[in-house]
């Protein structure tokens, strides 16, 4: 996703993009920072480093902590956390070096001012990320918050099976856009199709979400925020779309169709309750983007036979089609029984998935 998502930043106006394993580097002023948060598709994090320096003992990292100002981006009366990425043989415990590091800053204002900020590890004013390779160490203050996949189309508490960000990933991979037909038959709770119909009226992703760490920041400019959400707002194109879906289970659907209500793209989008084996498309070619379902969700089939079930229903339905499958099940893949055109490893958290492309043309070739 590194490629995508720097190709994301350059249209942004991102300068000196530099791809990274798992993150993209860029310079920008205040106004791209909230341009980024607003409307970058393919991000979970907007971080600012401010500190860099060498560690390699608990002593070490208090001293570098307390070497620098902290006042400049905390006050004494907001709340504070810190998150944190460790990979180094000298701190085998991340939470114990977020630890020391939250004592230097507490102990610093403590020391300034005679009084010291507080914790809140839930919703902090001010959110601090402290990552380290070996000796190395950066500190970052967070600008986004609450991660960037939350777009606000879910209800709080439900937890999908596929990450916003990663959908929409799976759809710019996938080569889709606006004037391609798509349908997902196993469609869930419909990440992939509201992520698809956001990217094709060019809805902003964050178009409903209000709190944002960086409003909490002191150099916070309002006006150049309300003008980066009014521009955002008025790119949005209410273009007719041909997106579609099902899923045999009813509770996901209703799911599905009260988050597109949310967003007022039940227009754009038609999600049913529909069997698998019963879905036929409207147009004689398309996409077919999908992360098949396990568990209880294919009900007493074994997950194999389920598999053989979906290359059966794509062959004989879906001719015409170009079919994408993300699935973490490896030996379920091979039920398929359709040759691979294009192969991708990609990490649904911490699962590793295959995202496949199988060509429905007339007489699709078997594996062999």
């Amino acid at each position: 996703m590194e490629e995508l998502l720097a190709e994301e930043v350059k249209d942004l106006g991102g300068q000196n993009v530099q791809v990274h394993k798992r993150s993209v580097a860029c310079e920008g002023d205040l106004a791209f920072l909230y341009k980024a948060n607003y409307n970058l598709r393919l991000a979970l994090k907007i971080l600012v480093p401010v500190y860099e320096f060498q560690a390699r003992n608990e002593q070490q990292l208090y001293d570098q902590v307390m070497k620098h100002d902290w006042s400049k981006y905390l006050k004494i009366d907001q709340t504070f956390a810190i998150d944190n990425t460790v990979f180094s043989e000298y701190f085998r415990h991340s939470k114990y070096a977020a630890l020391k590091t939250k004592d230097a800053i507490v102990d610093q204002f403590r020391n300034k001012m005679g009084r010291r900020p507080s914790v809140d590890i839930k919703t902090p004013d001010i959110q601090f990320d402290l990552y380290a390779y070996k000796d190395q160490f950066i500190i970052s203050v967070d600008s986004s918050g609450d991660t960037l996949n939350r777009r606000g189309y879910r209800d709080v508490g439900h937890q999908a099976t596929l990450n916003e960000v990663l959908a929409a990933g799976l759809l710019k991979l996938a080569g889709w856009n606006k004037d391609i037909p798509l349908i997902d038959p196993m469609c869930g709770t419909g990440t992939i199709l509201i992520e698809a119909a956001m990217m094709g009226q060019n809805i902003p992703p964050q178009v409903n979400r209000h709190d944002f760490s960086f409003k909490n920041w002191s150099n916070f400019h309002p006006t150049i925020w309300n003008r980066v959400v009014s521009e955002g707002k008025a790119g949005i194109r209410k273009s007719t779309l041909e997106i579609s879906g099902g899923d045999i289970d009813g509770d996901t659907v209703l799911m599905a169709n009260k988050s597109l209500k949310k967003f007022k793209l039940n227009d754009a989008v038609t999600i049913q309750r529909t069997a698998l084996e019963d879905h036929r498309p409207k147009t004689p070619n398309g996409m077919v983007v999908s992360n098949p379902p396990y568990g209880e969700r294919i009900g007493r089939i074994n997950t194999n036979e389920f598999y053989k079930t979906i290359s059966d229903v794509l062959k004989n339905n879906f001719q015409g089609f170009d079919a994408w499958m993300l699935s973490s099940n490896m030996e379920a893949f091979k039920h398929l029984k359709l040759r691979a055109s294009k192969k991708i490893v990609l990490f649904n958290g911490s699962l590793e998935c295959k995202f496949q492309k199988y060509e429905m043309y007339m007489g699709s070739r078997e594996n062999t």
